[in-house]
């Protein structure tokens, strides 16, 4: 509609590792997300996007902080595809530990695999997808 985006403009990155922490090259992930006013409904805004790691397991988009939805604190969904899972995995990075369903449904202990570390208007969030500090992911 030709009207600016609102919102704090981010980056968000990580490194995606396999159970021997070595890191997964050439995968897929995905994002979706609200706009800075918790809509998933802005003509304006896609609230979608797709990278792929590098052969360090890096991947970056750039985006908008979401705002909160309706009972859940500001998040991220994330999909993980690659050619030797069987099936998509599916995640969710907060920006900070606010209490919340999907939060609250992942043990205590494990809850800060979820929340992304802050430096500046880079959020960081690696992903482990399997063995020690694995991150949780959900059924769909």
């Amino acid at each position: 509609d030709g009207q600016p985006l609102e919102g704090e403009l981010i980056e968000i990155t990580g490194r995606v590792t396999q159970l021997d922490g070595k890191p997964l090259d050439n995968l897929v992930l995905e994002i979706r997300q609200a706009d800075a006013h918790g809509r998933y409904d802005n003509p304006g805004f896609f609230g979608w996007g797709r990278a792929a790691t590098n052969s360090e397991g890096i991947y970056s988009f750039k985006t908008i902080k979401p705002g909160a939805i309706a009972g859940r604190a500001p998040h991220v969904n994330f999909i993980v595809l690659y050619s030797g899972l069987m099936r998509a995995l599916h995640t969710t990075m907060f920006f900070d530990a606010s209490k919340g369903p999907v939060l609250d449904a992942v043990p205590s202990d494990r809850r800060t695999k979820l929340i992304a570390q802050r430096e500046g208007t880079v959020y960081t969030f690696d992903i482990r997808l399997r063995g020690e500090g694995e991150t949780p992911f959900f059924d769909d």
